[in-house]
């Protein structure tokens, strides 16, 4: 097959797979949220749940985290198939410590959010929280090697968001109790770009 640069997947589309594919390995957006209420709430009054699943989706909405997901997924499951290549095989399979690829593709989707999400991330990462937690391939809970980081990285950025909405809050004399959810959830078409 040539390379042809006038083909474009569609956003919608690989917003879609981007999603399915956390669905397909068991992740729901509740799960990552859960997470990020459990990092933010204490800092902000009023957080509810409900805030940070807006907050989860606006992170999916971006096109680098969804490709991030997409490729981690799919190495993921052709590790469980047995169809990589030795010994990249044996390195996926056993979440080798060494191998830092899935933190760096994971690092990488975060540094969209900023110092305050690269330092959640590392948090998350080493504490394994919640969900995180039972997705670590160490844990014998099939091959999980990029998606673990993956949803750490999500929650990470997703919780950033909330903090600098906190900021922004408290210049108004306001806090979450005072926003509805969704000021927090995807933008429209023609919004630009992230807060």
């Amino acid at each position: 097959m040539m390379h042809n640069k006038n083909v474009r997947v569609h956003s919608q589309d690989v917003t879609a797979a981007a999603k399915a594919a956390l669905i397909r390995r068991g992740v729901k957006i509740e799960d990552i949220a859960e997470i990020v209420h459990e990092m933010q709430n204490p800092y902000n009054p009023g957080l509810t749940l409900e805030h940070c699943i807006h907050s989860v989706e606006r992170v999916l909405s971006k096109r680098e985290v969804q490709h991030a997901l997409l490729v981690g997924i799919e190495l993921d499951e052709l590790a469980e198939k047995k169809m990589l290549s030795e010994p990249l095989q044996t390195i996926v399979e056993s979440d080798e410590g060494l191998f830092g690829v899935d933190e760096t593709i994971a690092i990488g989707s975060v540094l969209t959010y900023g110092s305050i999400a690269l330092t959640t991330y590392g948090h998350l990462d080493k504490k394994k929280v919640g969900i995180i937690e039972k997705l670590d391939t160490k844990a014998g809970n099939g091959i999980n090697t990029f998606l673990d980081d993956l949803v750490g990285s999500i929650a990470a950025s997703a919780a950033s968001r909330i903090a600098h909405k906190m900021r922004d809050l408290e210049e108004e004399g306001e806090t979450f109790a005072d926003v509805p959810p969704v000021v927090l959830g995807p933008k429209t078409e023609s919004d630009q770009d992230d807060e």
